[in-house]
């Protein structure tokens, strides 16, 4: 096996095992009961957006240096309609809610 495969396989478990224990950490919160209200949003919405991170470095192999500057700029955008559609259905689920009680 040569240098460039060895790299990328072992790139593929580290992003693997990141992966697993971003996943982990909620999930054990949860099921344990460790924690309750907001905080638990929170720390699901944190190692969520770790996670993104994670598969976009250790599996599709975007970084702010090798990837050209188009690419860039389609995933900026399409994060940006992401926070705006998930934003957009908090608010109005939100809104229903408080106007239902």
């Amino acid at each position: 096996m040569n240098h460039s495969a060895e790299r990328s396989v072992s790139t593929y478990l580290t992003g693997f095992v990141l992966a697993i224990v971003l996943t982990a950490i909620p999930f054990g919160i949860v099921w344990g009961g460790l924690l309750t209200g907001m905080a638990v949003y929170a720390i699901i919405a944190v190692a969520a957006i770790l996670q993104v991170l994670v598969h976009l470095v250790f599996f599709l192999h975007l970084d702010l240096k090798s990837t050209p500057a188009e690419n860039l700029f389609f995933l900026g955008f399409a994060a940006v309609l992401i926070v705006i559609m998930v934003g957009g259905s908090l608010w109005i689920m939100f809104d229903l809610h408080h106007r239902m009680m």
